[in-house]
Parts: C-alpha cells; structure tokens; sequence
C-alpha cells in the first residue's frame, strides 16, 4: 500500500530520489568534502575526564535483579509450588542460593570485557542500600522471613489486594534475602563493586539519588524511608500542581537544615569511606530540591552546600592522589532547577561541578540540546550524553502478539543503542553514560535480553558513522514525561489539513561511499486515512512514494511489530542527506482530514533493491 497514486508510484521511486539527492539541502558534514567523506570531528579538548568516556550507572539491585544470570550455578528459573499457597506460582520464580561476592564480580567483569571505562554505582535510595555504619541503611531490624518488614510497602507499588499483598511479599523477600545472603557473610557488596572494578581496571564511581521517592506513598509505613522523611515538616508542600501525583513530589525539603545534614553525612560516608574516585549527584531521582519559585537567598545556601561537597571531594582527591571528578545528573530544565534550588549554570561556570549528565526520566531523550548547554554553561564542564533504556512510549508487539511492551527496552537493540549515542555524541558531548540498560536483562519476557557486546567503543562518533542505526523521537506519555523537568516531546502531534510539521532530531552524518540507505517510518493512527503524505529531509524535495507496513524498521529484541493502534509509512532517502547534529524532517498533509503522528522513527540500512 502506498500514499502515492499506483500509475505515479514507479517513474517517481525511479526519478524523486535521484532529484533528492541533487536538490541544494541544509549545509552538513558530508558536503563539505568534494568526494563525499566525513570531515574528522575536532580534537575534543584535554580534561581529567579523558579517560572517562564509556560510562555504565548501576542502580542498588542492578546485581540482584536477575541472580540466574550471573551466579547461574547456583540459580535458576523455575515454577515452583508456592509454600503458602501450596498452588504453583504463575510466572517463574527465581530459585536457589545463597547470593555471593561472585556475583558482582562477574557482572563488572562483562562490563570491563565489553569495554566499559567507568562503573557508576549508585549507594541510595531514600536510605542507604548497603550496609552502613553511619546512615539508616534498607535492612536495618530485618529478621530474615520477616515479611511483614516489608508489608507497608506493598502500597508503594500500587498493590492494595490482599492476595496481591501476600504474592508481593512472596517475591520481594525472596529478593531482599539476597542482600542479607551477603551482610550475613560480612561481604559489603558496595566496597566489593569497586574492589571488583579495581581488579578490572574499570574506574569505581558513585552516584546518590538525591531525593528517590520509591516509598513516598507510604511515608511512615514503607521501610525505603529514611527517619527524617517521616516526619512531615522535613518535606515539600508545594512541589506539585494540577493533577500530578502529590506523593511523588513530596521529597526532602533540602531548605532544611536538618536535610542537608543528613545527606551530606551520606555523602561524606561514600567518599570518604570507600574506594572510589568521582561522585554524580543523581537530581533525576527526583527532581526535587526546595520549594519551587526558590529566592536568591535559597539558592545562595544551596550552591555553598554543592561548594562543601566539591570541598570534600577535593580533600579526598589530595588524600589519594588522583583526581575526583564532581558532577550531576540532571534533566535537561535549567530553568526549572534553579526554580527548586539547584543552580546548575553558576555551578558549572564557577568550576564546581566537573561534569553534567543531562538526561530523561526513564525514557531516553533523542533532541536534548546540549549544544544550547554549551552555550550557558561554559567550556568548564564535561557534558556527558544519557542513553536511558527507554526508546520513547510507542507501544510494540512480537509477530505472534504474545509479548506486548509499552516501550522497548533499547539494550536489547544494538542498532538504537548507536543510534542515540550518536546522535549525543555529533552534537559534541565527551562520552556517553548508560542508565537502567540492565533493565533489558528481561528473562522474562520471551525474547528480550540486554546485548552487552553493543557497548565496546559505541562512545566514538567514527566507529559509528557507516553502522546500521535506528533513530527515534522522543513521544510523550504520563509515565515517561514528567513535568516540567521533562523535555517537551515532540510526538504526537497532529496535521491539519494542508499543513505541514516540522521536527528536528539530532543525528550523525554518513559516509555516502557504502551501499547505505535513509529510510524516515511515520506513525499514524491506524485509523487515519492519508491521502499525500509528503516527507522531507534537511530541505530535500518532498517525497510522496510509502509503503504502508505494521512492522518496525528494525527488531528490539523479540519486539518486531506495531500494536493495532499505528501503522507506519515508509519513505526512503539518500543516506548522504544526514548531518552531524541537528536534522529536520517536515510531515506534509496534503488531505482534506487532519492525521496524527504518533511516532517517527529513521533507519540508516543496508540498501534494497
């Protein structure tokens, strides 16, 4: 099926791309080279960063979620009958132990064999994950069995039935029982990741969530709080709106001398007491400071708090002789943190932050502007691009229709993967940081695993340029938007009748000498009905030649298909067309009806015939 009248749809695929590829477009890489090939980036400039270019962020399970994996002699999937129930559970149950120190060795040992220079580990959530000796820690009073340690929490995920109640506690101490497998065998599993990354020559970070909200809906009751968050007047009153969900924006009042006291006793702890050299201070998790519209004063106080942290770092970067590195991870609102308190731009500019990781929720961003950050922030700061596991909130299939995902976990999809990083890295960031990757480790769910081989050198642009890609646009949707920290997606969007769109993505250029392919995929409504659906590239003559299809351009692991909710319209270009850092893609709608752009996703691809 096409968009194209079938007596216009062969003389135009013959001739239409030909005259694209002779059409003056914007300037790009590739034209400023008489035989086509890409110009070599300029040197990026020397830093105490050099050497940290391909980074990896761990959250506090990232060992424990799937034990099978990486202690598989000693774990297993398995149905299995419940004890309690005494019926068979009805999804595979993770079986086995005791959890060990191995474990976490051979999981940064795949890091390292895959080419991972840094290791971020992250230490916290509301309380500390690992077994402190100086802060409230997730286990402290637990009783191996205790289930009811864990009761109030149920509600913090969603989970109210009684009977839903008791298989959460079911699963969830199971888990958390891995945790004390190590405590009880005096291994500290934080001091063994670096120890771990030391023998491997990975660099050992941290990284603190500054205000996590996973037990925020039960704040007295879920054993993720900390004591302080307990108490109401050490939380925000006023950090959400409209109809937002309250208890997510409820975090730690950072105003409050008692908040910043405590955090920096966590912090003080990780630096000090272990063995790491760099610290990211994770303002993703959540985006919540003090109370927003913050006055000078306030924000006063809290860049001489970041000023005692970089103090901090600094002393322990004297204490060992190597250099400390200070940076955040941060959505990409510089206006909406210096609202909350968090005044990144004069952090950045004064030189107390090394290095910034602008980033998305849990979906990653595809137009973050770093070159815009460039700007504002100065030439002080490392930026870093973010490539967060989500694609965007498109919802796709397998063929069968048996596996149905709201998004697709990328780690699963080398060809996104270089895609996103090189789109980050053609707008000039230094290097690349993975977050929830190991969300992909999905057995699961039939046909998705994370593909840790993609990682080696996809933080250089050259390696990339000539590899099959599978660009994205970020879509919007309640889970992975939140606003206003979230950049505004782009997708969906609606096309009245004779209009047009315009929408940019950054992208990498191309060298035109291998037998490659552009291939632009509009999602529409399966409902909408397109008559000429004109598609351009960076100011190519409009193409009117698709070919309708309920496929993606490329699998995501097991994850082949649009949902009968979209159908997509194929478009293919010359692949020289592409530039380093910004494209535009225009949409016409050369129909009486208006349509809806649910997605729009590009394949740079093997030609065919």
């Amino acid at each position: 099926m096409s968009t194209e009248h079938p007596k216009n749809r062969r003389n135009f695929l013959r001739t239409g791309l030909l005259r694209a590829a002779t059409i003056p477009t914007l300037p790009h890489l590739l034209s400023a080279s008489p035989d086509n090939a890409v110009t070599p980036p300029v040197p990026p400039r020397k830093t105490s960063l050099d050497k940290h270019r391909n980074l990896f962020n761990g959250d506090t399970c990232v060992y424990f979620y799937n034990p099978e994996l990486w202690q598989p002699e000693d774990f297993s999937l398995k149905t299995v009958v419940n004890p309690r129930t005494g019926k068979p559970n009805a999804k595979p149950t993770v079986v086995g132990g005791p959890f060990q120190a191995k474990a976490i060795h051979r999981y940064v040992d795949l890091l390292a064999d895959n080419g991972i220079d840094t290791f971020v580990i992250n230490a916290n959530a509301n309380r500390a994950w690992y077994p402190s000796k100086k802060f409230p820690s997730i286990l402290d009073g637990y009783k191996r069995g205790d289930r009811d340690y864990f009761r109030g929490h149920a509600i913090c995920q969603g989970i109210t039935e009684p009977e839903a109640v008791e298989e959460f506690l079911d699963n969830f101490t199971l888990f958390m029982n891995r945790y004390q497998d190590l405590i009880d065998s005096g291994v500290d599993w934080l001091a063994e990741t670096s120890k771990a990354c030391r023998r491997r020559k990975i660099a050992p970070w941290v990284s603190i969530r500054m205000n996590d909200m996973h037990g925020s809906r039960n704040p007295e009751g879920s054993f993720f709080n900390h004591p302080l968050f307990k108490q109401k007047e050490m939380r925000l009153q006023r950090a959400y709106y409209g109809l937002q969900n309250t208890h997510d924006r409820q975090g730690f009042n950072y105003e409050k001398p008692e908040v910043r006291t405590m955090m920096m006793e966590q912090i003080r702890e990780v630096v000090e007491d272990y063995d790491f050299e760099g610290l990211e201070l994770d303002w993703w998790r959540q985006p919540l400071c003090c109370e927003p519209g913050a006055s000078p004063e306030t924000v006063a106080v809290m860049n001489d708090w970041f000023r005692q942290i970089r103090a901090l770092t600094q002393r322990q970067a004297k204490k060992t002789g190597k250099p400390y590195p200070l940076g955040m991870r941060i959505p990409g609102a510089l206006d909406q943190l210096k609202a909350i308190g968090v005044d990144v731009v004069t952090l950045c500019q004064e030189g107390t932050l090394d290095f910034i990781i602008p980033a998305g929720f849990w979906a990653t961003t595809w137009d973050m502007p770093h070159d815009e950050f460039r700007k504002r922030l100065g030439d002080r700061v490392v930026i870093y691009g973010s490539v967060d596991d989500g694609a965007n909130s498109l919802p796709t299939q397998n063929e069968a229709e048996t596996v149905r995902e709201r998004m697709r976990y990328i780690g699963a999809s080398p060809e996104i993967e270089r895609a996103n990083a090189a789109g980050k890295l053609a707008m000039g960031v230094h290097g690349i940081e993975w977050f929830n990757f190991f969300c992909s480790d999905q057995n699961r769910l039939s046909g998705i695993k994370a593909d840790y081989t993609a990682l080696r050198d996809i933080h250089k642009l050259d390696f990339l340029r000539g590899k099959p890609k599978h660009y994205c646009f970020s879509t919007a949707a309640q889970f992975f938007n939140p606003t206003p920290f979230e950049l505004p997606a782009q997708l969906p969007a609606s096309i009245g009748p004779f209009a047009q769109r315009p929408f940019q993505l950054a992208m990498c250029a191309e060298p035109d000498n291998q037998s490659l392919e552009l291939v632009v995929q509009v999602v529409l409504k399966a409902g909408d009905k397109p008559g000429y659906m004109p598609v351009s590239v960076n100011g190519c003559w409009p193409n009117l030649t698709s070919q309708s299809t309920n496929k993606l351009l490329m699998p995501c692991g097991s994850l082949t298909h649009h949902t009968s909710d979209h159908v997509g319209y194929n478009y293919r270009f010359p692949v020289a067309l592409l530039t380093d850092g910004w494209n535009k893609i225009v949409v016409e709608n050369q129909s009486k009806d208006p349509i809806t752009v649910a997605a729009i996703e590009l394949a740079v691809q093997a030609k065919t015939v």
